[in-house]
């Protein structure tokens, strides 16, 4: 997603899933496809053809070059409805595709020429203080659940910018602010509401369903649609935290303070992102920090709140305040966006003057072929952040080691463009890989974050050892390939 604070830009990527698939009808088909759909629906669910708003809102997408022209959108509204329409689907063997907050930036992921989904009318948020857990429906965003959970001084672990959905980045792990007290999301369901390949609507559960529970922990849509997950909640106080933007002349300092967070501070509370971004012909840092609590203890942030800056928003509000500091908005028609993702065990000085060279690399090599950003978020957590859930979970596969995720981006205008910055969003991520190695690092297994990764990533490079158990699942629940109309990480 993206947002500017004075002038500068952030971007974190938290993809969803679907894309194109095999072995499905020819889009003009689909129009009857919609109409069937449209019959046999209940009036709880709606169904949109071109010209009408509510179709133009059901196919938008935050990068709009995503978007695509779908037949129709397909709002159900109970989980029933969404069984008929996987059934219609899957009997024509026409394309589909699932958004919920519409936050793919990888070409189809969540977007189809056949038939849209859109989960918007599953946006109910339901708090219960007895279990403490909170019900929450797979079309909202989390600015959404933030606030209805608000007033009941708790919240969940959820997205660290406003406008990100909930569907996909559940699905996908979610790195949170709150990772380092509770583990990614997934580590904190407790159920899904999941409508399978086959139409039954079922609640998954650790006890239900063990083998299943595991699959949904990171595994997208692959099962089927889900409709509704069960989260556990935390007392939730005021924060501390928001943006510092600064310039090129303080880089070296934002990056040794960056360094120093990263291999000092050790309080579960306090988090940050620093993203080093080259718009050409020089670079800026984009900060953003955060200490779950009114007032951060002294020297945790001095670093950072020590360099001069050019644009600053940090103070104590409500969570829901500083998510929507971090102010999302929508991408320019005409931008593009690619981005990719790799895993390092530490934010050294000198792996932290690789990210700086690469990113300067990358950006005056591809300057001259489109107007460019390019952009590396680099992000610290405390090695223990596998270790809030025993439980297997589809992603990540190996929880023995605390993996930093790296998100890289570019974003340009030329579509005739598009190969080179997909290359070098590749490229770059194998060179900052290889940069880890070659200090020393032991990041043998470290797995892309499917959230980050790049469209056409090896599977074998997300899931790891976990993938044939994933395939296996897949085979059992939908034999007959209906999640293979959709896209995403097919497994």
């Amino acid at each position: 997603m993206f947002f500017a604070i004075s002038g500068f830009v952030f971007h974190f990527f938290m993809l969803v899933s679907s894309s194109s698939a095999s072995l499905a009808v020819d889009e003009p088909y689909a129009d009857h496809v919609c109409a069937r759909i449209a019959s046999s629906i209940s009036s709880s669910s709606g169904v949109y053809f071109p010209g009408d708003a509510l179709y133009d809102k059901g196919v938008f997408h935050w990068a709009n070059f995503t978007t695509q022209a779908a037949k129709c959108v397909v709002e159900p509204g109970i989980p029933g409805d969404v069984g008929i329409i996987l059934g219609i689907v899957g009997k024509t063997r026409t394309r589909f595709a699932v958004k919920g907050g519409g936050h793919a930036v990888n070409p189809g992921f969540s977007s189809s020429t056949g038939v849209q989904i859109s989960m918007s009318r599953f946006s109910d948020v339901v708090y219960n203080p007895r279990h403490q857990t909170a019900e929450i429906g797979a079309g909202l965003i989390w600015d959404d659940v933030y606030a209805v959970l608000e007033p009941y001084g708790v919240n969940v672990v959820g997205g660290r910018t406003s406008g990100v959905g909930v569907a996909g980045f559940t699905l996908g792990g979610g790195y949170s602010w709150k990772t380092n007290q509770y583990g990614l999301t997934i580590d904190t369901v407790t159920a899904f509401e999941l409508v399978k390949p086959d139409g039954n609507v079922v609640r998954v559960t650790k006890a239900s369903d063990p083998g299943l529970f595991f699959g949904l922990k990171g595994g997208f849509n692959n099962f089927g649609i889900v409709t509704k997950f069960t989260l556990r909640t935390f007392p939730q106080t005021q924060v501390w935290g928001g943006s510092i933007a600064t310039d090129s002349q303080h880089i070296a300092e934002v990056m040794a303070a960056t360094a120093a967070f990263s291999s000092k501070v050790t309080d579960p509370k306090a988090a940050m992102i620093n993203q080093y971004v080259y718009v050409h012909p020089a670079g800026q840092n984009s900060l953003s920090l955060f200490y779950d609590g009114p007032t951060p203890p002294p020297g945790i942030f001095d670093d950072f709140l020590a360099i001069p800056s050019v644009a600053k928003d940090v103070s104590t509000r409500s969570f829901l305040s500083l998510i929507q500091g971090f102010n999302t908005q929508g991408m320019p028609p005409n931008i593009r966006v690619t981005g990719t993702a790799t895993s390092v065990l530490a934010l050294t000085p000198s792996f932290l003057a690789a990210v700086l060279n690469q990113t300067n690399y990358w950006g005056a090599k591809l300057a001259p072929k489109s107007g460019i950003i390019a952009a590396v978020g680099i992000q610290s957590f405390l090695p223990s952040i596998y270790s809030h859930n025993s439980d297997h979970t589809a992603y990540p596969p190996m929880r023995s080691k605390g993996f930093l995720p790296l998100d890289i981006a570019f974003e340009w205008t030329n579509e005739g463009f598009d190969g080179d910055f997909h290359d070098a969003a590749r490229a770059m991520g194998k060179a900052l890989l290889d940069a880890a190695k070659c200090e020393g690092q032991d990041v043998e297994g470290a797995l892309m974050y499917p959230n980050y990764a790049i469209f056409g990533t090896p599977l074998e490079d997300i899931y790891g050892r976990h993938l044939g158990k994933l395939r296996n699942l897949k085979a059992k629940v939908d034999p007959g390939n209906v999640m293979g109309l959709t896209g995403g990480w097919r497994f």
